[in-house]
């Protein structure tokens, strides 16, 4: 049966979570530590025909261990940790995050470190409520500066793909760059899936054999054959990771916290808008959307047999998703779309290219907004917008990044 094939179920991430401290003679076992520990645990799927694409660590805040006197301290002690992961014997791609920024002198740095490091310079920033229920608006507006500096110092503004501003998220999100790790917690890891492959398959094995179903009764066939696929995957992951943490026993430095059972897409994978049109609508966007948006978030929510950590719901990541990007030049969808489906399942605004010009007042309306949502709702939710450099809404971008597809520039509302 279609829902068994694993190539369709890819583990996109298997995401370690540490603290290092200002001790630089202690970074280098530490981080080799979760190299060889990925590696490890990736082998085991590998053996079992899961593809691992990424392995990722994730550090507590980067202002409790890296010199942030100054960028070029910073600068200086990133490269060591940049020489240190150089040294990984593990054929997979590394990717790092740097943690939150707590301070504003550490969201200053953050432009900088991402144009100087990239992917090894993933970071966040965690906005919280105040004792009237309302955002830190201080972070929020030196985030906003952080965002558009890094839109003007960047190739094209790409470097904004590792930065995000996060609301009520809390730690062991597997996917960058709103990971971020507390240093009195335990080391641990989790696991992210990419599924979209699998959902659209099973749903147009299912569709050719049913063609012809009431809506509800379609409704709810679809929600039962993507969860029994859910489930299948990570019962066999389950299985995995049983067998993996027996043989290891007591020696494993970190503790398995669960698993992101979000579908996150990515351009080399099927589109979640294709996942929207087998269930029946024309297009994302249109009337409906909100309807399979929450069928989709329940089906996420359903899985029972791994405990579930970070956003585990829809993914509408607009340059990462290729139907999305190509939605945003057929004006399916806008900023408000993505907003309002994120009331229903996530994960907020991310990956939106919106105008170069665009005030910095705007993007801090919209962060409180999308903020403001995720308190009062109680669920994850982030912004990570493009402000790309010289365009306008209409205008097409040209990224070159591989993780990114092209798409219309959008405008905030």
């Amino acid at each position: 049966m279609t829902f068994k094939n694993k190539q369709l179920c890819k583990i996109r991430t298997i995401t370690t979570f540490l603290s290092l401290n200002k001790n630089k003679n202690s970074w280098e076992d530490e981080l080799l530590k979760a190299c060889d520990f990925c590696e490890d645990l990736s082998e085991k799927f590998i053996k079992e025909d899961y593809e691992v694409q990424s392995i990722r660590i994730v550090t507590n805040a980067f202002g409790e261990y890296l010199d942030t006197s100054s960028i070029k301290s910073a600068k200086k002690d990133l490269e060591f940790i940049s020489n240190i992961l150089d040294k990984s014997t593990t054929s997979l791609r590394i990717r790092f995050a740097i943690g939150e920024a707590k301070t504003n002198q550490e969201i200053s740095l953050l432009p900088e470190l991402i144009l100087a490091f990239g992917d090894l310079a993933n970071a966040c920033v965690n906005v919280s409520l105040d004792e009237n229920e309302v955002l830190d608006n201080e972070l929020i507006t030196q985030s906003v500066k952080a965002v558009k500096k890094i839109s003007e110092i960047t190739p094209r503004g790409e470097g904004n793909f590792n930065f995000t501003v996060n609301f009520n998220c809390k730690p062991f999100i597997p996917y960058f760059p709103a990971s971020y790790h507390e240093s009195q917690l335990e080391n641990a890891y989790v696991l992210g899936l990419e599924t979209p492959d699998l959902l659209v398959e099973v749903l147009k094995e299912f569709n050719d054999k049913n063609p012809k179903l009431s809506h509800n009764v379609a409704m709810a066939s679809y929600f039962k054959i993507l969860k029994e696929a859910l489930s299948y995957h990570c019962s066999n992951i389950k299985d995995i990771l049983d067998k993996f943490e027996e043989k290891i026993g007591n020696q494993s430095s970190f503790i398995f916290k669960g698993i992101d059972s979000s579908a996150a897409p990515s351009k080399n994978c099927s589109s979640m808008v294709e996942v929207y049109k087998q269930m029946g609508l024309d297009c994302f966007g249109r009337s409906g959307t909100i309807e399979i948006s929450s069928l989709l978030t329940k089906i996420f929510k359903s899985v029972k047999e791994l405990p579930l950590v970070g956003f585990s719901g829809l993914m509408l990541a607009v340059v990462e998703d290729k139907g999305l990007a190509q939605g945003t030049i057929d004006k399916d969808f806008d900023i408000r779309t993505l907003l309002t489906n994120s009331a229903i399942c996530g994960i907020g605004l991310d990956t939106v290219p919106i105008e170069g010009n665009t005030p910095n007042k705007k993007i801090e309306q919209i962060m409180r907004d999308t903020g403001t949502m995720a308190f009062r709702l109680n669920k994850p939710l982030t912004v990570r917008l493009f402000p790309v450099p010289n365009l306008k809404k209409g205008d097409i971008t040209s990224f070159e990044s591989d993780d990114l597809c092209n798409s219309a520039v959008l405008s905030l509302p």
